[in-house]
């Protein structure tokens, strides 16, 4: 299941989520967004601990957090 997204068109490569991500799965992509950016991108879904971190440093509003609800 997919943790984090990163909205590949919003980013701007800042690197504020790269930088404050404990468990060191965000990186900046080699590819180029439409605007000439090289958007972040989550290397291990699973290694993810839907800190939520990500989420508050991103100034763009880029990144999504899916978290499992368990019954």
């Amino acid at each position: 299941m997919e943790r984090v997204s990163i909205d590949e068109q919003r980013c701007k490569s800042c690197g504020l989520c790269v930088s404050i991500c404990p468990v060191k799965i965000l990186i900046i992509s080699d590819r180029l967004n439409a605007r000439g950016f090289r958007p972040a991108q989550c290397t291990d879904q699973d290694k993810c601990t839907s800190c939520g971190s990500c989420v508050l440093v991103c100034p763009d509003i880029a990144i999504e957090l899916h978290r499992e609800v368990k019954v």
